[in-house]
């Protein structure tokens, strides 16, 4: 997926657990399918996983969830996998690494959960996770969630790097543009989540039961939680996720540049290596074009 992301075998981890971990070595270690971009996941027993950046941006991840999320989560209504553990680097393997629980659930889709209560339960989430009190926490200067003007070289980047038979550069920088006119945001800085796509959510039984991988996570600006509507949500149910969530319009011409980030890098960077991504990209890229 990633030209420079390095290879993590099952041994490595086998070894980093016995030598760290004691109390966990004889417990069965399984290698998960390749999901997401930036972490290599691991079955530990029937109650755990081991999450290990594979990739540099990542590579501060583990600390950072091993820091937060266990002070995050006793204010959020749903489960998040806070760290019961925090790996060191070792056997050749470079950065520090996480174990967390296993939590029961499935990937949403269209067809096996409600799009209505999708819509409602995850902005109901996200409506707490901002309500969350500060806890000194760590305010992004950078990227998701900070001003979004931070993304403005980015963006130039990568739009002139579009591929013009797929998408209207003018029409992508119209967006753009729209998002960095709009009011900033100048409110006390919220706790968000920052990647709400379906990967990132399980349901159990016909309603969200945990909100997982909390690599984007930080405060700032809370409309970053709106990309969702253009990219993650059922079409149907964008607008009543909107209205849930609660934003004024500020807010939603801010999201668009968000959502527009990292779609239209995506779009050229994944094109051959994760082909799904690129597709999932460019109907967000879409989306955000038919919405100005």
């Amino acid at each position: 997926m990633h030209a420079d992301e390095i290879a993590i075998d099952d041994g490595t981890v086998r070894r980093l657990v016995a030598a760290q971990l004691p109390d966990w070595a004889s417990l069965p270690l399984r290698r998960m399918p390749p999901v997401g971009t930036d972490n290599q996941l691991f079955r530990l027993g029937d109650d755990l996983l081991v999450r290990m950046p594979r990739i540099h941006w990542a590579a501060d991840s583990a600390l950072t969830e091993h820091a937060w999320l266990p002070r995050l989560a006793p204010h959020l209504p749903l489960p998040i996998p806070a760290p019961v553990a925090l790996g060191e680097p070792g056997e050749g393997y470079p950065w520090h690494w996480t174990v967390v629980p296993w939590i029961v659930g499935d990937t949403p889709t269209e067809q096996t959960f409600d799009s209505e209560e999708w819509a409602v339960s995850l902005a109901s989430f996200v409506r707490a996770c901002r309500e969350v009190p500060p806890l000194d926490g760590p305010v992004k200067t950078e990227g998701r969630g900070a001003p979004v003007d931070r993304l403005d070289d980015w963006v130039q980047e990568w739009t002139a790097r579009a591929d013009p038979a797929l998408v209207d550069r003018d029409a992508v920088l119209a967006v753009w543009a729209d998002a960095l006119a709009a009011p900033s945001y100048d409110g006390e800085p919220r706790w968000f989540h920052g990647d709400l796509h379906e990967g990132n959510l399980l349901v159990r039984d016909g309603r969200l039961a945990a909100v997982i991988d909390w690599g984007a996570a930080g405060r700032g600006d809370p409309a970053i939680e709106l990309n969702a509507m253009w990219g993650y949500l059922p079409a149907s149910v964008a607008e009543l996720y909107r209205a849930e969530v609660g934003l004024d319009e500020a807010a939603y011409r801010r999201a668009r540049g968000f959502a527009l980030a990292p779609s239209i890098s995506a779009l050229t960077y994944y094109r051959d290596t994760a082909p799904e991504i690129a597709r999932g990209s460019l109907g967000t890229v879409r989306r955000l074009i038919a919405s100005l």
